[in-house]
């Protein structure tokens, strides 16, 4: 397996606390979100507490003034409690083979583990991990889970 490590910088975290536990709630912001232009990269829902969950999305630093405007709106309509984290990186390991190959994921948390890295958020698939990190945390990361792969 060679999984490929690829980064990106500038991205900011928004997460939306008390929010409606609905997929409806989920299409209707993402549509939104759409049809300001703005591309959402990673997304993370929390489980649901009754009718509540938190939602967690990325998108581009240059993207937060359309975002804000959007998460004003929500507020009016809901008790909607938002968190804004800019100047964040991404850091992403892809392999097609690691659906079928255990123990990617513990390389890649134990590497970030070991640096005490701040993780923001992790989103997963059977084919990729992403993990969203401050920039201050960024470069030594990046290099210590290329390192831990590449062994």
């Amino acid at each position: 397996m060679n999984p490929i490590v690829t980064s990106s910088e500038d991205i900011t975290l928004i997460t939306l606390q008390n929010c409606p536990s609905s997929i409806v709630f989920g299409a209707k912001i993402f549509s939104s979100i759409a049809e300001n232009g703005v591309n959402v990269d990673m997304i993370s829902q929390a489980p649901s507490h009754g009718d509540l969950s938190e939602l967690s999305f990325t998108i581009d630093d240059e993207d937060m003034g359309k975002i804000l405007t959007i998460i004003s709106t929500l507020k009016e309509q809901n008790e909607i409690k938002a968190s804004v984290s800019s100047g964040n990186c991404k850091i992403n390991v892809y392999d097609d083979k690691m659906k079928d190959t255990p123990g990617v994921a513990a390389k890649v948390f134990t590497a970030a583990a070991g640096l005490n890295t701040d993780i923001r958020v992790i989103t997963t698939s059977d084919v990729d991990i992403s993990i969203l990190v401050t920039q201050a945390d960024f470069q030594e990361t990046l290099a210590a889970i290329e390192a831990a792969l590449n062994h």
